[in-house]
């Protein structure tokens, strides 16, 4: 980036960026608000519409990494702001078209206009992975450079941007639909509607002021694959390989993506990080459902909405935590610090679940929430950990492939914690997901600690003063064996 006019391009993205972040939020809490208002006495096809959501996301992910990787960075990011505000446009224009006329719509174009829903969900949900992996592990990255700092520093500010509009923009959603439904519809679409005339004009402001970024990536990455395959198949000519690459097959890209994820210096951190979304100890739906049905403390939506906040502020301020230690002791120490720090304050929450001291006792309860509350600025903290040696350790070629197999294995994890809730789905049965949630906390740990003492050579950093005591024991040991010979 240009060290004469830094300000002025990160500020037109962080204002972009905070677009994007909110109007993802808002739409995929609103669609629930939504559904639940069209179908009031079923959560079938609220299931069904996350369910192919997150199946979309998994699936074809790894087709938006290659695409992220071969084309120019600003038609990359457009084509996923278009997408992102073309679907929620649409689907809230669908949405308002039921909320109207449901009771008069045949059956069959009720149905027909759920199937347009789910498939515009597919699409914002790639969209939105689209614009995350290309800003988060691109963008970022080039316009940071050499200066390590500096890239903290953004990885800091827009993991705050995404943890503030998670926080804001389903409860300014929740408020608008408790006093008229139509209206959150129509002011949802309204709002990405003024939106795209904000971030579109941005992101190209935020290129032509860093040269870094105005470079045509498609063109270096073209040049790196053909040096690759010349080297491979060195009399293999350019029309002949430019033929073969044209005849991939989709499963060959995802095989091939899947590979190159899996050998990467950075698979171990990424694959600890996905680990972490196997889980329902968090503010999430499924714990809200919980803690809902106790029968003591009985607690109000409201009391929850207050909880959710104190969790967010603490997520919050692990943005500000996490960066500091890296800086003071690096990212990979400070990794195993954070996750340790997860999986000991989550330890005793499941722990009360399984002794039944949540039902049974104030203070067991009080203890359980404070649990909850603080893991998560371990989990925060370790997540920029995490991104910060992902974006060191992948090739400028490859990120866009590598975190869209990423954002599928996320996907796929987060799935399998609902799935958890549906094969045990009484609250009386909830330890058992809690279980589940922390041992996959655990075995995060376990891997991120492969890689620490691959990367390292050691687990634990030990204290001078104990290096010094095993000096001197080991040197009196010498001694006296040299003594007794």
């Amino acid at each position: 980036m240009d060290p004469s006019t830094p300000a002025l391009p990160t500020s037109l993205l962080y204002i972009s960026h905070f677009l994007s972040m909110w109007n993802a939020r808002s739409f995929e809490f609103g669609a629930v608000l939504f559904l639940a208002t069209i179908y009031p006495n079923t959560l079938l096809p609220m299931s069904v519409y996350a369910l192919l959501r997150a199946l979309a996301a998994i699936t074809l992910s790894p087709s938006i990494g290659h695409f992220i990787d071969t084309k120019n960075r600003l038609p990359v990011i457009r084509l996923s702001i278009m997408g992102q505000r073309a679907a929620v446009i649409i689907s809230c224009a669908l949405f308002a078209l039921i909320v109207q006329f449901k009771s008069s719509m045949a059956s069959f174009l009720v149905i027909l206009t759920f199937t347009a829903l789910v498939a515009l969900a597919c699409l914002e949900k790639l969209s939105s992975i689209m614009n995350t992996v290309a800003v988060e592990r691109d963008w970022l990255v080039v316009i940071a450079g050499e200066d390590q700092n500096l890239l903290r520093n953004l990885n800091a500010q827009i993991r705050r941007i995404d943890l503030f509009c998670k926080l804001l923009g389903p409860l300014a959603i929740a408020l608008v639909h408790a006093w008229s439904p139509s209206i959150a519809i129509w002011s949802t679409a309204a709002v990405n509607a003024i939106s795209v005339m904000v971030e579109y004009p941005f992101v190209a402001k935020v290129l032509r002021d860093s040269p870094s970024l105005s470079r045509p990536r498609a063109l270096d990455t073209q040049s790196s694959d053909e040096t690759i395959r010349m080297e491979s198949h060195p009399m293999l000519d350019t029309d002949q390989a430019e033929t073969q690459q044209q005849h991939v097959s989709t499963f060959s890209l995802v095989s091939n993506s899947i590979q190159s994820y899996t050998r990467s210096s950075a698979f171990l951190p990424s694959l600890a990080l996905s680990l972490l979304y196997l889980t329902v100890l968090s503010f999430s739906g499924q714990m809200t459902t919980f803690l809902l049905a106790l029968p003591q403390p009985k607690l109000t939506s409201a009391t929850i909405g207050l909880l959710r906040t104190a969790s967010t502020v603490a997520e919050i301020s692990a943005t500000f935590i996490s960066p500091r230690v890296m800086t003071r002791i690096g990212p990979i120490r400070a990794g195993i610090w954070f996750l340790s720090w997860q999986a000991l304050t989550l330890s005793p929450a499941a722990m009360i679940l399984w002794t039944d001291g949540i039902r049974d006792s104030r203070a067991a309860f009080i203890i359980f929430i404070l649990a909850i509350i603080s893991s998560r600025i371990g989990l925060w903290s370790f997540d920029l950990c995490a991104q910060f040696i992902i974006q060191e350790s992948i090739s400028a070629s490859s990120r866009g492939s590598f975190s869209a197999v990423e954002a599928s294995l996320q996907n796929l994890f987060e799935l399998c914690a609902f799935a958890m809730t549906i094969v045990f789905p009484r609250p009386n049965q909830f330890r058992y997901p809690a279980l589940a949630s922390l041992v996959a906390i655990y075995c995060s740990a376990a891997v991120y600690a492969a890689f620490v003492r691959d990367r390292r050579g050691h687990l634990l950093h030990m204290p001078s003063c104990i290096k010094g005591a095993r000096c001197h024991d080991r040197h009196a040991y010498n001694l006296i064996s040299a003594e007794t010979s």
